[in-house]
């Protein structure tokens, strides 16, 4: 007896170990796969690895090849579903193939296939949210519950397996699975607070947009490496009407609604945020021309002018507009710099009537006022 329980406390220090030591290298090495199509592979394929490294050095019963190999095996198929339980399985199931013995059917059958089978049965298809999904700990323990009722008669029935050995490797792989129930919950709960922080730090908490902290820095990596731009700065018309009238809870709506168009007109390599109030800024890439920043820029300006706000009836002119004032960058050129020509140019679209797009030009810093003087 004693020896049965020691040799299953080291299986359960080991499964322990490593399901912490690959969550971590999942977390610090290969982080990108986590968000991949090939996570449930790869983690089936590594809770396989676990199984054959359990199964390696076995306890031997009357022939019969003793270890906490379904602890992994179930675990896997509990959290990920049928798919990693599938990969997981392979190796575990070959490698107790090629050992042989009087006992392969009932190895496979009862400490490979079955906890697998369970544990994807348990699997809760609803509220599995990858890559950093919480396990519910008592419907995990149930299931193994389940799965260790099962084998042990099983076990009893077709195996050399006394009952008290039954008993310490029920006890054992419980353990093992709740420890890493424990494990997996604290270390993406971890993760989730940690982005959480990351995207309150960079992205602001009424439109969701970047802020102008995250903006900086994204178009400074940009003109870094040389890449051509305009920065836009656009301002809502006539916002404090609109606020005054509808009020200011509608006025956020406004707000929001306004970034997600922005978010749906950005091309990839774009950087938009929230300057401040009823301010945002853009920085356009691939743009060398006060043409393009103009066509980019009144662009948007249509699309905003063309959404059906609440209450925009009320606004002067009958429409909510915005006004933009956009500037090109040029080399070496700081990057406050080329904002505050942005902004002079917003000015100037404000001044002259608004709902327009200035562009500040490249060679004498004056304004382009509307679509028909840029091209004219």
């Amino acid at each position: 007896m004693e020896t049965y329980f020691f040799y299953f406390l080291e299986n359960m220090a080991l499964i322990i170990a490593m399901m912490y030591l690959g969550l971590k290298a999942r977390e610090y090495v290969v982080p990108t796969i986590a968000n991949s199509r090939k996570a449930p592979l790869l983690n089936g394929f590594l809770m396989g690895v676990l199984a054959f490294v359990i199964m390696y050095n076995p306890l031997i019963h009357e022939g019969m090849r003793v270890d906490l190999r379904e602890a992994p095996l179930y675990f896997i198929a509990f959290v990920g579903g049928w798919l990693p339980g599938i990969v997981a399985l392979i190796i575990p199931a070959i490698y107790r193939v090629m050992m042989e013995g009087p006992t392969v059917l009932q190895g496979i059958s009862q400490g490979i296939l079955l906890p697998v089978l369970i544990g994807s049965l348990f699997h809760d298809w609803k509220n599995y949210r990858p890559p950093y999904a919480l396990v519910s700990i008592k419907r995990m323990m149930l299931g193994f519950m389940v799965f260790e009722v099962i084998k042990s008669v099983w076990m009893a029935w077709s195996t050399p397996a006394t009952a008290s050995m039954a008993i310490i490797m029920a006890l054992m792989g419980a353990i093992g699975v709740l420890a890493m129930g424990w494990i997996l919950n604290d270390t993406h709960r971890n993760i989730i607070r940690w982005k959480a922080l990351e995207h309150d730090s960079t992205h602001d908490a009424l439109t969701g947009l970047p802020n102008l902290r995250f903006f900086h820095e994204q178009v400074r990596e940009l003109k870094y490496r040389g890449v051509p731009m305009a920065i836009v700065m656009m301002d809502v018309d006539h916002f404090k009407n609109y606020n005054d009238t509808h009020g200011h809870p509608a006025g956020d709506c406004v707000l929001r609604s306004i970034g997600r168009l922005m978010e749906e007109i950005a091309r990839p390599e774009d950087v938009i945020a929230r300057y401040g109030g009823e301010e945002f800024i853009l920085c356009f890439t691939g743009v060398s021309t006060e043409q393009q920043a103009f066509e980019l820029a009144d662009g948007l300006r249509e699309r905003i002018e063309n959404y059906e706000f609440y209450g925009a009836d009320k606004q002067p002119g009958g429409r909510l507009t915005v006004s933009l004032g956009a500037a090109i960058s040029a080399t070496e050129q700081p990057l406050d710099v080329l904002i505050e020509q942005a902004d002079r140019a917003l000015y100037q679209s404000k001044k002259s009537g608004r709902n327009k797009v200035s562009v500040a030009s490249i060679k004498t810093g004056a304004e382009l006022k509307t679509r028909q003087q840029v091209n004219a």
